[in-house]
């Protein structure tokens, strides 16, 4: 099969390789629609490899068909139109998912809208309600909003008629984030969040998003309200956060929790779909919630894709259709 590789001078090229082979709780996909995400662009650079035992081709989420299934999968039939999360492998003709990672792609779905979903709203999923326990009518602040995981989280926490607010980098994404239901907007090159807080919204926010990190989880504790919860997902800002303010986590009795999702156990990948199929799927067939795409490339332009993200200029998804 052909697959997306990375050269010794990390460029990006065509290559051949072996179809992978499936276990019996498994099903090979082929590949009709790929997301990007800055995991793909961090593995490029050799800073976030693929977990022991997993394909060390790039790609986390993927759209397209079942052509095989594992012995074991009992609720899938082949040909079944299906998106979902893989921990690697997706940047390639055939992939292999866990049958219990596996969504079925509505009917109004392509396969691009389908490739925008899974590792967007599971993240944004697991963020709100598996960790932070987000309950109805609470205030959110999320960073990097117009992103595709902040878009979701927008989309999530307002359909809980929660108070959202987000931080985003420009004029156009400021208006994208109010257009998917953000309650404030917050243009940081224009205005400090915390100031803004002390004027805006005194009462502090029960739930963050950060996937900045860096100088920004100081920040974070300022407007904290007491008894937050704030969920770091990156350090888009930085590694390190200088003198870090432990008596305000303790004033405040802040919950603090870094999270990602690729290297869950499979168990808890499946129960966080069956979670987020139970108590949003329906509004994501419905239209109610959706993914945001900003731009969709062959997947022979997937360096365009990683600039683009990497010049943070997307609202959304950035999608790789595969030929075929």
């Amino acid at each position: 099969m052909k697959f997306i590789d990375v050269d010794n001078a990390n460029n990006l090229r065509l290559s051949d390789t072996a179809t992978p082979r499936i276990k019996p709780d498994e099903c090979l996909i082929k590949v009709r629609a790929i997301g990007v995400n800055r995991a793909d662009i961090l593995q490029r650079q050799g800073k976030y490899p693929a977990p022991p035992g997993e394909s060390d081709i790039l790609g986390l989420e993927v759209a397209g068909d079942l052509v095989e299934l594992g012995t074991k999968v009992c609720h899938w039939q082949l040909k079944d139109k299906v998106f979902g999360l893989v921990p690697g492998g997706g940047y390639a003709e055939f992939a292999i998912v866990k049958a219990a990672h596996l969504f079925h792609l509505p009917d109004t779905f392509s396969y691009t809208q389908g490739a925008a979903v899974a590792e967007v709203f599971l993240t944004a999923y697991q963020s709100l309600f598996s960790i932070a326990r987000l309950s109805a009518n609470e205030r959110v602040l999320v960073h990097a909003g117009a992103s595709g995981v902040g878009s979701a989280v927008i989309q999530l926490a307002s359909s809980m008629q929660c108070q959202v607010t987000a931080t985003v980098g420009s004029a156009q994404k400021v208006q994208a984030c109010l257009a998917l239901g953000c309650d404030q907007v917050i243009n940081y090159k224009q205005q400090d969040f915390v100031q803004w807080q002390k004027s805006h919204a005194p009462q502090g926010f029960d739930v963050i998003i950060d996937p900045v990190g860096g100088p920004y989880l100081n920040k974070d504790l300022a407007v904290a309200a007491q008894d937050a919860r704030i969920v770091l997902l990156a350090m888009l800002g930085g590694r390190y956060s200088d003198k870090l303010d432990i008596a305000k986590l303790l004033h405040k009795r802040i919950n603090l929790t870094a999270s990602t999702l690729r290297n869950r156990s499979d168990k808890y990948k499946a129960k966080l779909v069956s979670d987020f199929s139970e108590q949003f799927l329906a509004q994501l067939v419905s239209g109610q919630i959706k993914p945001v795409i900003d731009s969709v490339y062959a997947w022979q332009d997937a360096d365009q894709a990683h600039q683009k993200m990497l010049s943070n200029l997307n609202i959304g998804k950035l999608i790789l259709t595969v030929n075929g």
